[in-house]
């Protein structure tokens, strides 16, 4: 039984998250994530630092004219420059002009930032803390105040640390957020600090931890445990150097592991959808090993492990239910695998194998030995659908062979385009017997797949238009044995779609072309098998 709220969720993934290395947000991947955060039931959502760039001013004012269902805006900035009134500060003036009903404002808790960076008196600073708080109260705002470098700060000089606190409790601040912003403290020294301040102030507390040390969510949670109502943190943990706490695991571990509600009940079967997707709009690949709610996170390799999930569910190796954060349990085929992968791996293509079968063994050697090889079946399920196939002797669909390759060749070419300059050309060539036909195509491509696939194309689609709606859609190669250097051998894996579903094919060779084909092929083979089906 889901208990009653306890803990807020305070999303700064659009002002922090942007600080990592490698994501900018435009101001409509910022208003794109905003909406998905606020239909999954974030309380908070901080868009920004208004006045510290045109950005995030847009942001606020697109923002201005949503509607938002579950979400309180929120606006970041700075308390009040020194020697000035806080009506007279740009920042806190810009702050205002984005009309957000909730404003965080961040302050110096730490005596030597105090005198080393703003260089300014410890006493200023208190000053500029509660003017800048009790300005921004006095406009009708709700204030949180971020304590920046809090525990390192009540670690240094832990009475002037509380007295910065103080200033921002009388100044009106609603909520006194303790920041871990180095990300080197650890859980003990947060679990101290989150009590002492709880003791000492009688006001409630947040937490924003880092990630420097990869105890980000840990020391979120020692701080939650310890009477902290809200947690600031980041989806998938993104930020400035090793990241922030990451929302996703939080919201695992309250709602799902603890039965404590921090989002909307139901919400939380979203969480793998709302990683992916803040995931592509950042335009980073999903971590495939992010906890929860990664690929492969609930996929199953080793034959014992595999065995004891059948005969007793997935508790047996799984510490939740996969369908609880929206994520599946995945079975993988390898040279480690037992016939219960093999089983388990066919059930799911619809392919019913008989356990102990001479079948069920008869795959699982050929895996193995083609994994010996190089091949890897993991992320390539056509490949392996196709494998179970040709080693029971049937298809699904279609029991003719699509087509023999009577012959291949490939061209490159560095020749002038008639512009001043020169480019590479690829020509493919194919002799291909279809339907006891001769078919002999030629087609030029960006490089020997491309034509190769234009190629193919040219011949098939006039026999099996289905390959019309088939297209390539990822190209990846690996080499497979590096000490061989270039007379290696390499694994290629393509991703291959027709619009509805996707699938994956595999080819291993010391010739690229040749792994190309192999997995080109196979990928053709793969969706005219199964539009066949479909008929």
């Amino acid at each position: 039984m889901v208990k009653k709220q306890a803990v807020e969720m305070y999303d700064t993934t659009l002002r922090d998250g942007a600080q990592a290395e490698g994501i900018s947000f435009s101001v409509a991947d910022k208003l794109k994530i905003a909406r998905r955060l606020d239909e999954f039931g974030i309380q908070y959502i901080e868009g920004g630092w208004p006045g510290s760039n045109p950005k995030d001013e847009e942001f606020f004012a697109l923002a201005k004219q949503q509607s938002w269902q579950h979400a309180s805006l929120a606006a970041f900035s700075m308390t009040r420059r020194a020697g000035i009134a806080a009506r007279d500060d740009a920042n806190l003036q810009k702050i205002l002009e984005a009309e957000t009903p909730v404003v965080t404002l961040v302050g110096k808790t730490w005596d030597f930032h105090v005198t080393h960076a703003l260089k300014v008196s410890l006493d200023e600073n208190l000053k500029m803390i509660e003017d800048s708080v009790r300005y921004v109260r006095e406009h009708g705002r709700r204030v949180f105040y971020d304590a920046e470098h809090f525990f390192d700060g009540w670690h240094a000089n832990p009475e002037y640390a509380l007295r910065t606190l103080r200033a921002a409790a009388e100044g009106g601040a609603e909520i006194l957020v303790l920041c871990d912003t180095n990300g080197g403290s650890l859980p003990e020294h947060i679990a101290a600090g989150v009590n002492t301040v709880q003791r000492e102030l009688g006001i409630p507390v947040g937490i924003h931890t880092h990630n420097d040390c990869e105890l980000g969510v840990a020391n979120a949670m020692v701080a939650i445990q310890n009477g902290a109502s809200q947690v600031q943190g980041t989806i998938n943990g993104f930020g400035e150097r090793c990241g922030n706490c990451n929302l996703i695991s939080v919201i695992a571990n309250l709602q799902v592991k603890m039965g404590m509600q921090c989002v909307p009940p139901g919400s939380e079967k979203q969480l793998t959808h709302l990683a992916h997707f803040v995931s592509e709009v950042a335009n980073l690949t999903p971590d495939d090993r992010q906890p929860f709610v990664g690929h492969s996170v609930f996929a199953h390799k080793g034959g014992m492990h595999v065995d004891a999930v059948q005969k007793a569910g997935g508790q047996a190796y799984e510490h939740i239910d996969p369908e609880s954060v929206g994520n599946e349990r995945r079975i993988l085929v390898s040279e480690l695998a037992g016939t219960s992968n093999v089983r388990e791996v066919a059930a799911s293509l619809g392919i019913e194998i008989e356990k102990g079968s001479k079948e069920a063994k008869a795959i699982l050697k050929e895996v193995k030995r083609l994994e010996s090889e190089g091949y890897e079946f993991e992320g390539a399920e056509a490949s392996f659908q196709l494998l179970v196939q040709r080693t029971l002797g049937h298809t699904v669909g279609k029991s003719q062979q699509l087509f023999d390759l009577l012959g291949v060749r490939t061209i490159n070419e560095w020749r002038p385009n008639g512009k001043g300059e020169a480019e590479w050309i690829t020509e493919a060539t194919l002799k291909l017997g279809v339907d006891g036909e001769v078919m002999h195509t030629a087609a030029e491509g960006d490089g020997p797949v491309h034509a190769l696939d234009n190629a193919l194309r040219k011949a098939l689609l006039m026999v099996y238009p289905e390959m019309e709606a088939i297209h390539l859609t990822d190209f990846k190669v690996r080499v497979v044995n590096t000490r061989e250097g270039t007379a290696a051998k390499v694994r290629v894996l393509i991703e291959s779609t027709n619009g509805d579903q996707s699938w994956s094919t595999v080819g291993v060779s010391t010739n690229i072309i040749e792994a190309s084909w192999q997995a080109l092929t196979e990928s053709i083979e793969y969706g005219l098998i199964n539009a066949a089906a479909k008929k």
